[in-house]
């Protein structure tokens, strides 16, 4: 059963037996916005959530009947379908409320038995208990380590979105090759120690294609959208060279365009052009060697990758809704399914084929970091969920809630409250499975990732459910084992090695931070909302921030330094009528607020041998500034953002936007606008300036 979280303050309106109902499903029937306010859900939220997780509210003597149902299984039920133990944390409380003499057996991960469950090994394990009257029940049992250990001392590194850094040799936009590149010169001439990069999920294919990384197809294998095709061996025996070469013209021009025509990138022009070349080297048989590390990939990727594979293949000839396919294709297990995934064997085999390639890029590019010094290597950004009509949501349609999106309550942000657009998992069905499509989808990101950052990790204990026509207003919490996902995420990053960043901004349910905290997922601190909330609401001092985190000035969603400090992103939201206050308070209040940090960075002296006599222009200095008090903080982690290092005044995405602003398309460029390439950031005197900066800190010469 999903936990039913914290307790919920009673809906006014909603019948006590559909209030029980609710909360012994994990359904919130109120939340707090705010410690002193208490907002109900209504009735309409409440029963289509119980909806979709197959509960039966139609009538008043359907909720009498499915409340007795519930609390009669909850009675008689003798465990949990996963039981989650820490190790040395003692038995687990499913397991000591077991009556007296029942005989466990556990089957463990690594292959044999054990006849009971102390000291077991971390993994998943099957086990099964019989009472001494006959009773027997099956669960899972994910034993999992007590915390994740921290990272080995302090690091800093650079924060991208890869897509928007170009190199010379680029096809469009930002690849693997580029990242290598990016991730080995920034590890070995910058002392960083880690390259965070946004989600390099598989997107969703078609013209024109989503272009954020936060609504992808899948998000358990990535975009063959970032390949580096020369770097694929078999590029060097294609078949027709002249045609790869007129396909490296055609990617020359796309390149060209963007860093000397001022052109957007192109994620779809780039895709069709790579998607021409990769058809190319799939003409190329694999050598032994490179067959056989294919085949193992293929046999450890199993069901899985054979499934996006196929989605891949079905999308080619049907478009990229499989809930518009025919009939019998919607259903993965269907005979029409494997009918058609065998007349398309050959397509199938490409998108697999892809999907390894990718994987080995995205493997050299970890190497390459750890080779080159990183402590870290890559961070990898995993987004809250999949795209209603991708791979993901196809493949594994029995987890996901039917008829709910994935949101946000209103806030003071957005008084409308927010749709995400992106079906969420079904705490039940999760259980059932013993969490196996997380873990699954876990183990392939942990592959390559020296870092995981866990986009909105407040999704691991609650996710705002959005009944499909409503507004976000008509939503609704539901709550999952967070114990459960969590032990996941433990024993997952564990096995790799491996860092996680929770990406905990904005309303946190109490008791959440503190929960991440107790198993060694560190939290994210962004400079502008770092305040004394409970006190005066000024600036945090750096030494009362949180170790436990990684710092940064800004992210993808936020407005860059340079654009902070002078106030530039308030006449960018102006011009796109997104204010919902007049322009002069908003000028006012952004002035006010960055005046009060720059107060703080005077007072303890970080803007002292940054400008005047330097000659440093004053907005530089004060972007070193704000990096100089990152490095003052306890943070284990330090995050520049690569466009803050050249001064790129533009955000990536500016939320509230369509078409409006070219959100995900946008190149790393200077102040003055002009696009800046990999090559251009390696001779960068203020990228090195800031640089200089942070590694004076950062290697403790500075007091």
């Amino acid at each position: 059963m999903p936990a039913a979280g914290p307790a919920e303050p009673p809906a006014e309106d909603l019948p006590e037996d559909l209030t029980r109902l609710a909360a012994l499903h994990g359904v919130a029937t109120a939340y707090r916005p705010s410690p002193d306010r208490t907002v109900p859900a209504s009735v309409t939220a409440v029963t289509l959530a119980l909806a979709a997780l197959g509960v039966d509210t139609s009538t008043p003597e359907a909720v009498r009947a499915a409340l007795a149902a519930r609390e009669n299984g909850l009675r008689e039920r003798l465990l949990p379908p996963t039981v989650v133990g820490w190790s040395g944390g003692g038995t687990p409380a499913a397991l000591a409320a077991l009556p007296e003499g029942t005989r466990l057996r556990v089957e463990t991960e690594q292959g044999g038995t054990r006849d009971d469950a102390g000291r077991l090994p971390p993994g998943v394990h099957r086990l099964t208990a019989t009472t001494p009257d006959g009773r027997t029940a099956r669960t899972h049992l994910i034993v999992a380590p007590a915390r994740l250990p921290a990272p080995a001392g302090r690091s800093h590194g650079l924060l991208v979105q890869l897509y928007s850094l170009l190199s010379r040799r680029s096809w469009g936009m930002g690849d693997l090759g580029d990242l290598r590149e990016l991730a080995d010169w920034a590890g070995r001439a910058l002392g960083a120690g880690f390259v965070q990069v946004n989600p390099l999920h598989a997107a969703v294919p078609g013209a024109p294609s989503d272009p954020s990384p936060y609504r992808p197809s899948s998000r358990r294998f990535p975009d063959p959208v970032h390949l580096r095709i020369e770097d694929v061996p078999e590029y060097s025996y294609v078949t027709d060279p002249e045609r790869a070469r007129k396909l490296g013209e055609r990617a020359g021009r796309l390149r060209d365009a963007v860093l000397d025509d001022g052109a957007l990138i192109d994620r779809d022009a780039v895709w069709e052009v790579k998607r021409d070349a990769l058809d190319l080297l799939h003409e190329v048989p694999l050598g032994p060697g490179r067959r056989a590390a294919y085949c193992d990939y293929l046999a450890a990727q199993g069901t899985a990758l054979e499934d996006h594979a196929t989605w891949c293949a079905l999308a080619e000839v049907h478009g990229p809704d499989w809930h518009r396919w025919p009939e019998g294709l919607r259903d993965p297990r269907s005979a029409a399914t494997e009918r058609a995934r065998t007349e398309l064997m050959d397509r199938v085999d490409f998108h697999s084929r892809l999907t390894w390639l990718t994987d080995t890029q995205l493997t050299a590019a970890q190497h390459t970091a750890r080779e080159a010094g990183m402590p870290v290597g890559i961070v990898h950004d995993l987004a809250v969920g999949v795209h209603p009509s991708g791979a993901d949501s196809w493949a594994q349609q029995e987890h996901f809630a039917r008829g709910m999106s994935v949101g946000a309550p209103p806030d003071a942000f957005n008084a409308l409250g927010q749709d995400w657009g992106l079906p969420p998992w079904r705490p039940d069905r999760l259980a059932d499975s013993g969490y196996a499509p997380f873990r699954d989808l876990l183990r392939g990101l942990f592959r390559y990732a020296g870092a995981l950052r866990v986009d909105h990790v407040m999704g691991l204990f609650r996710l705002w459910w959005v009944p499909e026509g409503h507004p976000p207003t008509q939503g609704t919490y539901v709550h999952y084992d967070a114990e459960a996902m969590l032990a996941v995420l433990v024993l997952e990053a564990t096995r790799a090695g491996a860092v996680v960043i929770g990406e905990d901004l904005g309303t946190v349910e109490p008791g959440v931070r503190e929960a991440l905290r107790e198993r060694g997922v560190l939290g994210t601190s962004v400079l502008w909302f770092e305040r004394d909330w409970t006190g005066d609401g000024r600036p945090l001092p750096p030494e009362r921030w949180r170790a436990d985190c990684l710092a940064t000035a800004t992210t993808h969603d936020l407005p860059s330094t340079a654009a902070r400090l002078t106030g530039e992103h308030v006449e960018l939201r102006d011009r796109l009528g997104l204010l919902t206050r007049p322009l002069e308070v908003e000028r006012a209040e952004a002035a006010a607020d960055t005046a009060e940090w720059l107060e703080v960075l005077a007072r303890l002296g970080l803007l002292d041998g940054t400008g005047g006599d330097t000659g440093t222009p004053a907005e530089e200095a004060e972007i070193q500034a704000v990096h100089r008090f990152l490095l003052r903080t306890p943070a284990r982690m330090v995050g520049i953002w690569l466009p803050d290092a050249v001064g790129d005044r533009r955000p990536q995405n500016l939320p509230g936007t369509w078409d409006q602003y070219p959100n995900w398309r946008l190149p790393v460029a200077d102040a003055e606008g002009r696009p800046v390439t990999l090559e251009d950031l390696a001779a960068s005197s203020r990228l090195h300036a800031l640089i200089d900066v942070v590694r004076e800190r950062d290697d403790g010469r500075e007091g």
